[in-house]
């Protein structure tokens, strides 16, 4: 017969019984590795069931101390001997259901779907196409813009009624977010070196700003507007491209007329209309039963622009012109509301 344990050393051993067997039940019905490494933490771990009993040996008398101290590290080995068998079964386990899902090398790859520039980035990349080939080098310049750029230098000075047609975004009572493109023509006239003879073609490209938000106005938008400046550029010049440019952006029928306005960095300015893409002239009810559609404003620089920049305006002159991308994009592709480009409909945007 066994020799009987004192009281406590007794209830010490109970406890550390019940502990090893709880913890060999749980380690079986684990489904996973991290289960395991779960019960691991959970038994053996600084505030483990385990630990709990160590932290209270100290109230054992000295004489019972080291044998509650070896049948817990019996315990303790005995655990983590389970612990280990239990790891040893699921990584064989694992390793048979990788035998089982041998890949099939032979079988056809799954494609992935490809994407496609986004209809704007489309129709920017074909204006600026068109102007390339018509000798325009691409320039762009900063979103956010000084007043002075955005404005005065294109002869709008403080408290000028045009400043009201913009409906700007102020960031501080100097900076602004750009309200056109614009800014770079003065930015490039500006750097030039030759200023007595300038020759200057450049389409500038970008977002810009205004407060305007409803079918057919964005408070983010996208322009193009190009510049050229010579001894001997003429309006002419300026009608013989932009009718180009319309027959290569719809179809080599589209017809192109100019009518009187005002912008205050070109005089004379005019508002430039194509025939309508859908009716072809016809009259419909995109173009309101006119016929024609609005495509851009142009005109010949205004003289006190250049001579903001330091350009004699009396040898000197030259045409812009500018459209807007979403504009030209709506009319090309018949959409009728501008906010659909910023959407993100896929059905929407997998059309184009």
């Amino acid at each position: 017969m066994s020799e009987q344990q004192p009281p406590q050393l007794q209830q010490v051993s109970d406890q550390l019984q019940v502990v090893k067997q709880q913890a060999i039940e749980h380690l079986q019905a684990c489904q996973s590795i991290d289960e395991v490494h779960q019960i691991r933490v959970r038994y053996l771990g600084k505030k483990g069931a385990l630990s709990d009993i160590l932290r209270g040996l100290g109230s054992l008398s000295s004489q019972d101390r080291p044998a509650a101290g070896k049948q817990a590290n019996e315990v303790l080995q005995q655990i983590q001997g389970h612990i280990q068998q239990r790891l040893q079964a699921m990584k064989q386990e694992l390793q048979q259901q990788n035998l089982q899902r041998q890949i099939d090398i032979s079988l056809p790859g799954r494609m992935l779907p490809r994407g496609h520039e986004h209809p704007i980035v489309q129709t920017q990349e074909d204006i600026l196409q068109c102007l390339r080939r018509c000798g325009f080098d691409v320039v762009q310049g900063p979103e956010v813009e000084h007043d002075f750029l955005n404005f005065t230098a294109l002869n709008m000075p403080p408290g000028h009624p045009a400043r009201q047609m913009q409906d700007t975004f102020y960031l501080s009572d100097d900076v602004v977010l750009r309200t056109h493109t614009s800014p770079v023509q003065i930015r490039v006239l500006s750097a030039l070196k030759n200023r007595q003879q300038p020759r200057v073609q450049i389409a500038s490209p970008g977002r810009v700003y205004r407060r305007d938000d409803d079918a057919t106005h964005s408070p983010v938008f996208h322009q193009v507007e190009g510049l050229c400046v010579g001894p001997d550029v003429t309006f002419a010049q300026l009608k013989g491209l932009l009718a180009q440019l319309a027959q290569q952006l719809f179809t080599p029928s589209t017809r192109m007329r100019t009518r009187s306005s005002y912008f205050p960095f070109t005089e004379p300015s005019v508002e430039v209309d194509v025939s309508c893409p859908r009716c072809s002239g016809d009259a419909c009810s995109v173009c309101k039963g006119t016929g024609w559609l609005e495509l851009m404003g142009a005109g010949m620089v205004d003289p006190a622009v250049f001579e903001t920049v330091g350009i004699d305006s009396e040898t000197t002159c030259g045409f812009a012109f500018g459209m807007g991308v979403e504009r030209v994009a709506m009319l090309r592709h018949g959409v009728t509301d501008i906010r659909l480009f910023y959407s993100n409909d896929i059905e929407f945007l997998q059309q184009f």
